[in-house]
């Protein structure tokens, strides 16, 4: 299809004088309960959002977010099946009974899952193709795709194949393809899950320009930090609204925000600790507000790292992994340079060693070779040159029985690796396969099913399990093998905040009882709260190895490779020292006034 430019048409999504005064959405009495399920997804919830307002939606997984975000353009009950009850409105035309092509144009939705929405050849394509299915002429078409594509900012993307853009890229087109039909509102899914820092900064930036344009946005976000700059926050729980209002208001409510699977803002919570508490929208605002109540800490300057903060021994529950016959590297990458068939270098001359007992993070961008790496350490991929060695041995002379024992690895979506009909069937897989007794094989699975907290779930089907508890199986799956090390690819993404914790609690245990952690994330505030090394890869070569104070302490080292470090840890050294959370940075000022 070849598109000629056109003049481009007013201003995208902006709504005209007369249709402010009407209600960009309406939801009323909204209840749906799927089908077999115990309880209702969405109970009675109602709200109505202005023209121009964005709304911010949080909760924890359950909560009815995407529920919500689904009877908003009739892809529920249209598609999804179950019982539905209540009326949605666009400026003010009842959707009852619309097809969900027909609310296309009017309620566009950006899925959590962006990639999935991604399938044309190009970037052109992909844009073009929801102006088609609603009956979009071609000039009309042709006349929408460059102002679309320039406020993604991917304008001379037209001829890009979408499988060659970054995480970051491929949402905003998604989001382009969106803004083409120009619609009334926008809903968009938890945007950045999958993103690296950099990439949730450009989704947000770009959100923050359609807010400026005066689209009306309703945005489904797990962190509130991302929603503070909102017109409104809805807060949801059990399929029910518990607090609607702005989310300065919100953000203080520390409990209820707990209560409901949402983590606290960190610069709050640092506040409230402090006795000092309100909402601080920048660390700015957080640093005014403590020089205030501590005036004599504005003019002092503290060079030195602020300690941690001693915690409590975990007590682990696990007996201990095999253990090597010294003090050994467990893993030890020597040189490692690989690409993909007819691809680019992907590492390149990569060295790393992993020690019993580590706690190690490997972070950097979408692409830059972290997930590549931790693959050969397990055997999924072999390098083009250079060695990795499991235990003082070459991988290479290693049978995956024998490196399944020293290294094993838990993908990032843990449906890439369970396959069983029920969860004792999934955990007792690798034992089975390595003929260890039936005797044996039962031990083992009673002892991680209790571990992960799935002791009661043996005979449920894995696909009916929670995500949440889904990524704890999987993890169950390879524990049951007793490895030296595991390597957990993003072992929260999509995950509330509840359930982030319990996996970093499972994993802080294993750690405790001798297994040494690798854990591939974006997310700064579990770097900093749970590893004691950092690993920085860019563009497939190593550029940091050490501890993650010295890390987080390296501005301009963060500052080059696009990693933000927690707010409370900027906030920290503002007053010259370094944080790793909200807890340690409170327990410093608290010895120093």
């Amino acid at each position: 299809m070849k598109l000629e430019p056109q003049p481009s048409e007013t201003e995208i999504g902006a709504p005209s004088a007369a249709e402010v005064a009407t209600p960009a959405l309406s939801a009323s009495n909204l209840r749906f309960t799927y089908h077999d399920a115990e309880r209702p997804a969405l109970a009675g919830l109602s709200f109505v959002q202005a023209q121009g307002e964005m709304i911010g939606v949080m909760g924890a997984s359950g909560a009815g977010k995407s529920t919500l975000a689904k009877c908003l353009n009739r892809i529920i009950p249209e598609f999804e099946g179950g019982v539905f009850s209540g009326t949605v409105a666009v400026a003010g035309r009842d959707l009852t009974g619309v097809r969900v092509s027909d609310v296309a144009a009017d309620v566009g939705m950006v899925f959590q899952d962006f990639e999935a929405q991604l399938f044309s050849t190009n970037v052109a394509h992909e844009v073009a193709f929801a102006m088609e299915q609603i009956g979009i002429d071609r000039a009309t078409m042709n006349a929408r795709m460059k102002p679309a594509l320039e406020e993604v900012g991917l304008a001379g993307f037209e001829h890009r194949d979408p499988t060659s853009l970054s995480g970051g890229e491929k949402q905003r087109l998604a989001i382009a393809s969106v803004l083409a039909l120009r619609p009334r509102v926008i809903v968009l899914d938890e945007p950045t899950t999958d993103l690296d820092p950099e990439g949730k900064a450009e989704v947000f930036a770009l959100i923050r320009r359609l807010r400026e344009q005066g689209l009306s946005l309703i945005v489904i976000e797990h962190e509130s930090d991302e929603l503070r700059r909102a017109d409104r926050v809805i807060l949801l729980k059990e399929g029910s609204i518990v607090f609607s209002g702005p989310p300065a208001e919100l953000m203080t409510k520390i409990n209820l925000l707990e209560e409901c699977g949402v983590q606290p803002p960190g610069l709050n919570r640092a506040l409230a600790l402090l006795g000092i508490g309100g909402h601080a929208a920048s660390v700015d605002e957080a640093y005014a507000a403590i020089t205030r109540a501590y005036p004599q800490l504005a003019s002092r300057t503290h060079p030195t790292i602020a300690p941690a903060i001693a915690e409590p021994a975990v007590e682990a529950t696990l007996p201990s992994p095999s253990t090597a016959t010294s003090d050994a590297p467990i893993a030890e990458i020597e040189n490692v340079t690989f690409n993909y068939p007819g691809g680019p270098r992907v590492l390149d001359s990569i060295n790393l060693a992993i020690a019993p007992g580590d706690f190690l993070a490997i972070v950097g961008q979408n692409g830059s070779g972290k997930t590549t790496l931790a693959k050969h350490i397990v055997g999924l991929l072999k390098p083009v040159s250079g060695a990795v060695l499991l235990n003082g041995r070459d991988r290479k002379g290693m049978r995956a029985s024998e490196t399944a024992k020293e290294a094993a690895y838990v993908f990032q979506n843990p449906d890439h690796q369970i396959f069983a009909a029920t969860v004792w069937d999934e955990v007792a897989f690798g034992p089975r396969n390595f003929s260890l007794a039936a005797s044996e094989i039962e031990r083992r699975c009673i002892e991680v099913l209790e571990a992960v907290g799935l002791a009661d779930r043996r005979s449920a089907d894995p696909f009916l399990l929670s995500k949440g508890e889904r990524q704890r199986l999987a993890v169950a799956s390879v524990l049951a093998l007793r490895p030296r090390l595991l390597i957990l690819d993003e072992p929260t993404t999509g995950l509330d905040y509840r359930e982030q914790r319990r996996m970093m609690a499972l994993v802080k245990e294993l750690n405790a009882s001798g297994i040494a952690i690798v854990i591939i994330t974006h997310t700064p505030w579990l770097v900093a709260e749970y590893a004691r090394r950092a690993v920085l890869i860019r563009k497939g070569r190593k550029l940091f190895d050490g501890g993650v104070r010295e890390f987080f302490a390296d501005v301009d080292l963060l500052k080059a490779s696009s990693f933000r470090p927690p707010e409370v840890t900027r906030l920290a050294q503002r007053f010259g020292t370094i944080a790793l959370s909200p807890q340690e940075f409170a327990a410093w000022v608290k010895e120093r006034v």
